[in-house]
């Protein structure tokens, strides 16, 4: 660890001057200086927050230039403190030597980096990757400023250990995992914006959508990970040995993963099932709602969301109510009474089915005669809805409340159950009277 060492000593010797220049009147001055000039930028900067409204001005501005903005509002009494803090040196240079002003350079420049990177990290919406890069930025910048950043490059690169022929230093480290993570970043921004243009194109089907967004975002990131390992010089035959260990992880523990990735790639290829499609499979009934490299998201009726395996969809029956076209037939089993006209109850039936909104007209609903019953005459109402979606059961609710409203203005009336009883002893029958009238007998 002979790098860490030398960053170790050079940041002990930096400590062990810090008493040594309070020893000059010039650093307290400086110091006097810098919270002076902290003092009037943060009262400015309450003021014109006080007196100046901004949001009004930036309303039609892009979203990342008003997201800028604000980051520049919230930070402006450092943006007024660095001001100052350059006049101050600006005048210290004129009426004294430099090295007078070299606290005030050093304050100056730190709070700019601050602001700079405050401003650049506001358009990452990610909080994680956010709050990482603007630690990664300041920490360069500190070390740039205060001088000691080709020290910590030096030592760092001196650390390391051979792994497999290649030699793995804290700096390849920490380069590596800062390049991962701008391209992945970037992969991902882009994919997201690839995304975003294919859902423009209607001559694209929405699964051919997805299976081109998922295929792009693939090779993106694919693509930034072999340029990044390739960028800092790592060897790819050194990867042999781990490619082994997944392909035998593949193997025996993650056959359910893989089984899931390539049916959801069948799925998006054969078409089968789309976002926005009504589906019922297995006890499950919904709308496909997206469609992941894993797992298929369908929502109920009843706004549950249901993760179904997309291994499911290959291995189960699916039925598909909209795979061909939207529209969805409905039948709704009924009797009336042997003394009811059948063809008035036809047409009261289809009357009643016709009035309601979401009923198509074309196919228009038809009723027929299926049967002589017990003690009932027995139909079948038929129609037809385009918006499965919106749910089935509000619309046959809604149809057979409309036929019973029908037939009880029609004076149509639904059949019940009726039993003969054949008594074939004599039955005594006792018949009791309110008050101390005692019971008759017949």
């Amino acid at each position: 660890m002979e790098g860490f060492d030398e960053i170790l000593e050079t940041l002990q010797g930096q400590i062990n001057a810090i008493p040594a220049s309070f020893t000059s009147v010039w650093i307290p001055i400086q110091l006097a200086m810098i919270a002076l000039a902290a003092l009037v930028g943060w009262a400015l900067a309450a003021y014109v927050r006080r007196h100046i409204s901004i949001q009004p001005h930036i309303t039609h501005w892009p979203a990342l230039l008003r997201r800028a903005f604000r980051v520049g509002v919230v930070n402006l009494g450092i943006i007024l403190c660095v001001v100052i803090l350059v006049l101050m040196r600006i005048g210290m240079q004129a009426a004294t030597t430099p090295n007078r002003s070299y606290l005030i350079a050093v304050a100056a420049s730190l709070a700019t980096a601050w602001v700079v990177i405050g401003i650049a990290a506001s358009l990452i919406r990610n909080a994680f990757i956010n709050r990482v890069v603007s630690i990664i930025a300041w920490s360069i910048a500190a070390l740039s400023i205060v001088g000691l950043l080709d020290e910590v490059i030096t030592g760092l690169d001196r650390a390391g250990i051979v792994i497999g022929g290649l030699r793995v230093t804290a700096l390849l480290a920490l380069k590596t995992a800062a390049l991962l993570l701008l391209s992945l970043w970037s992969a991902v921004a882009l994919s997201n914006f690839l995304d975003q243009r294919l859902k423009t194109y209607q001559d694209l089907t929405p699964s051919i959508q997805v299976l081109l967004g998922k295929l792009v975002r693939a090779a993106l990131v694919t693509f930034a990970v072999l340029i990044v390992l390739g960028s800092v010089g790592i060897d790819f035959s050194a990867l042999a040995i781990f490619s082994g260990a997944v392909g035998v992880g593949v193997g025996f523990g993650l056959q359910k993963i893989v089984s899931n990735l390539v049916s959801g790639i069948i799925l998006l290829a054969d078409k089968s099932i789309k976002p926005g499609d009504v589906i019922t499979v297995g006890d499950h009934f919904g709308w496909v709602d997206t469609m992941g490299a894993r797992y298929t998201s369908v929502v109920a009726r009843d706004g549950r969301e249901f993760l179904i395996p997309n291994e499911d969809f290959i291995t189960q029956r699916v039925v598909n109510w909209t795979f061909s076209n939207d529209r969805v037939r409905n039948d709704i089993k009924f009797g009336v009474s042997y003394a009811s006209d059948p063809h008035r109850v036809r047409a009261a039936a289809i009357a009643a089915a016709a009035g309601i909104t979401r009923v198509l007209k074309d196919p228009e609903p038809t009723c027929h005669l299926s049967n002589f019953g017990d003690s009932s005459l027995d139909f079948t109402l038929r129609f037809w809805v385009r918006d499965p979606n919106d749910g089935l059961g509000t619309v046959r609710s809604a149809v057979m409340l409309a036929v019973w409203d029908a037939f009880k203005r029609d004076g149509i009336e639904f059949p019940f159950p009726q039993r003969d009883m054949n008594l074939r002893e004599p039955v005594r029958v006792v018949i009791e009277r309110g008050g101390d009238t005692p019971p008759a007998a017949t």
